[in-house]
């Protein structure tokens, strides 16, 4: 079997790291990567081809993990190409799924929770080719929602409206408890009612959403987007957290 990568982050990475076996061979392409991007791959082993139609073309699964402003590109460019099974991973809302279905066959909504570089992240699929992926649960606990493509995505939404919008709270209230010369002591009277690793799950938090402020704020703005029926007044003011 041979799995296809669009997109080569954290995601990608750690799907490799998980999923080995002799039967499944990872391909994916450097055409247009940053240096970064091409060193990560030269440490893995996995096969190189030419070009991400290439990759495509051969591909049994084709996984797109990229940002949410490249997904719908992405299955445009590439997702016509595969007649296997079209997983996508990225954090779009519902609409841009079924937009992407538009584009590809089998596609099957995808979505990894958990930390994305963990040994233990769960991977939710939701569409009507799920079951032919529910092999992954031999390397990656895998589990499957609903025949219908869209579900997994609105999900994953709620679930990032919740942490995005919990993590913009955090970086204020630490920020605040840091100019009286208290952020110790700000955790751990948290860490009485939040558990012992409180600190450090939340310093892991505030550090993720500094560092990919711009992503997150993407992410936000696809919640707004789906939910705009909704008053999302947390929401929009974790997104402008963000965007400053």
């Amino acid at each position: 079997m041979i799995i296809g990568l669009i997109g080569f982050g954290k995601v990608s990475k750690n799907l490799i790291n998980l999923i080995k076996s002799d039967d499944i061979t990872f391909v994916t392409s450097m055409d247009g990567r940053s240096n970064k991007t091409i060193g990560s791959i030269e440490k893995l082993e996995i096969d190189v081809l030419d070009t991400f139609k290439d990759v495509a073309i051969v591909s049994d699964i084709l996984i797109s993990a990229n940002s949410p402003k490249n997904a719908i590109d992405a299955a445009k460019n590439y997702g016509k190409f595969t007649k296997g099974i079209y997983l996508d991973l990225n954090n779009i809302s519902p609409e841009t799924t079924l937009e992407i279905n538009n584009y590809v066959e089998n596609l099957v909504d995808g979505a990894i929770i958990g930390k994305i570089d963990s040994d233990n992240p769960v991977l939710y699929l939701s569409g009507a080719k799920s079951d032919e992926l529910l092999f992954l649960d031999k390397f990656i606990q895998t589990k499957k929602i609903s025949d219908s493509v869209g579900d997994v995505a609105i999900l994953k939404l709620l679930r990032s409206s919740y942490t995005k919008t919990l993590s913009a709270l955090l970086i204020e209230s630490a920020q605040i408890a840091n100019e009286y010369d208290l952020e110790k002591e700000f955790f751990d009277i948290l860490s009485l009612t939040e558990g012992d690793d409180f600190r450090e799950k939340s310093t892991s938090r505030i550090n993720n959403t500094l560092n990919n402020s711009k992503r997150k704020a993407e992410e936000l703005e696809e919640i707004i987007n789906c939910f705009d029926k909704n008053e999302l007044i947390m929401v929009k003011a974790a997104l402008e957290k963000l965007n400053q």
